[in-house]
């Protein structure tokens, strides 16, 4: 490890002990997104691709002929951008050889990477960059993120040990075979997540319906009572519903998985959505959608949820800051049980770096201070995430992160059968996404039978495979 790095790590040691102590930490309303995150554009997102970017070069004027280095997120909201727009100030004030240039990522929805892509072929893509999970392999297969095995090997402190092996087992995957070496490292996680329900607790209560985490408590929070808290706030009023999600292949896949089914066969080498439990698990999402229970389906239902006119708003933990500005009450429950048990997502996305960068060593001490543990304590105190560090320290300090209050939500979605995102290393998952999504969408909407999508869904999707 560079002396540079060692330095960067002390600091950020100081740091974090600062922002656990400081008690005002609890209101910082600053965020990350993660990997699987809701299609919503914000203010800080909503740029084109090529973000406006912020260089901080603190204490004085960078040393002459200093390196530079671009490093990019993808924002769900302004609050994840002021943290990652912080730590780049707080790296920066320790650097007299290098200046960081931190930008906030076009819209968070998956022409994100996509712009990645374009600016990567046209050599305008940052040092540095996020990824979510499921897009390693595409990345990687295109020859545009650089192999970090080797810096890794010459680095003393870096273990693949620290992180979740979900994430590690895809971030060490060689492309030509699709199964972990040594050889390999795409990239190191800079987080996980899961998914919750989050709840207007006051909608709730006027409704009489009851409370969610009482239920869950009980272990009577199954998709039977989550229809009955739903309809009930709806019922409150035209401009009132129970319940709100977004689009994207994480909140369509939890209905899927939870009755026992997904997206791929076992071996992850075929369709499975038209399997008998995949197709109950659509059918019960299509039937719940047709009550007039949710919000319109398509709908962005952040905005909609903060601004106190739905009851339950499923995302991930990297919306906690941005709900932290409401005005009622609120609080957090884990997803309910479908028919084939307890389910969620284990999302994850990592840092990169450019295959092209000029800079290789520098960018790697980049990605590595970014992935520290003090680092990920201070974005986790923030309310962002939950580190991507195993360590039992960190999961005890992430519960005490308030609010949420039921932040053990978080931890029991990581606990209770989840579904590592994983990218698709022998086909084209944003074709195979893609159509996925267009089709689980028309089924929803009403605008195509489940009988045809069943007999036609993995004949047209089973082309995105390899061989």
């Amino acid at each position: 490890m560079t002396k540079r790095l060692l330095v960067l790590l002390f600091v950020f040691a100081l740091v974090a002990a600062a922002c656990s102590s400081d008690d005002s930490t609890d209101s910082e309303t600053t965020t990350t997104a993660a990997a699987g995150e809701d299609a919503t554009t914000t203010t800080a997102a909503a740029a084109t691709a090529t973000a406006t970017a912020t260089t901080t070069t603190s204490g004085g004027d960078t040393a002459a002929g200093a390196v530079t280095i671009r490093w990019r997120t993808r924002p769900d909201n302004d609050q994840e951008a002021a943290v990652y727009q912080s730590i780049s100030d707080d790296l920066q004030s320790q650097l007299t050889d290098v200046t960081l240039t931190y930008e906030a990522g076009g819209t968070e929805t998956e022409g994100y990477q996509q712009a990645l892509l374009t600016q990567l072929a046209a050599g305008e893509a940052p040092d540095v960059f996020w990824i979510p999970g499921a897009d390693i392999a595409e990345f990687a297969s295109k020859d545009v993120i650089l192999n970090l095995a080797p810096y890794a090997e010459a680095d003393a402190n870096f273990s693949a040990d620290d992180f979740y092996p979900g994430p590690m087992a895809q971030l060490t995957t060689d492309p030509s075979t699709g199964q972990p070496s040594s050889d390999y490292l795409w990239g190191l996680p800079r987080d996980v997540s899961t998914f919750a329900l989050y709840l207007n607790l006051d909608l709730i209560s006027e409704a009489g319906a009851p409370d969610p985490r009482e239920l869950a408590a009980a272990g009577a929070w199954d998709w039977e009572a989550f229809d009955g808290v739903a309809t009930a706030v709806s019922d409150l009023g035209t401009e009132i519903s129970g319940y709100g999600q977004s689009s994207w292949w994480g909140p369509v896949g939890w209905w899927l998985y939870s009755a026992g089914g997904g997206f791929f066969n076992d071996a992850v080498d075929a369709c499975g959505l038209d399997t008998e439990e995949s197709i109950a698990g659509l059918t019960a999402f299509r039937d719940f959608y047709a009550t007039g229970a949710a919000l319109t389906y398509g709908e962005d239902p952040e905005p909609v949820f903060k601004a106190g006119n739905v009851g339950m708003f499923q995302n991930g933990r990297w919306a906690t800051p941005g709900i932290r500005e409401v005005d009622f009450n609120w609080d957090v429950v884990k997803l309910p049980e479908g028919p084939g048990g307890p389910s969620n997502w284990q999302f994850w996305g990592a840092y990169v770096v450019n295959a092209n960068t000029e800079n290789p060593q520098a960018a790697w001490d980049l990605v590595a201070a970014l992935t520290s543990a003090p680092v990920q304590a201070q974005v986790s105190e923030l309310g962002a995430n939950i580190p991507s560090r195993v360590s039992q320290d960190a999961l005890d300090a992430f519960l005490t992160f308030s609010p949420p209050e039921n932040n053990q939500a978080f931890l029991d979605g990581l606990s209770e059968n989840p579904v590592t995102e994983a990218p698709l290393w022998n086909g084209d998952w944003p074709s195979y996404r893609d159509a996925m999504n267009t089709a689980v969408n028309a089924v929803v909407t009403g605008d195509l039978a489940i009988e045809d999508y069943q007999a036609n869904i993995c004949t047209e999707l089973n082309q995105y495979f390899d061989g």
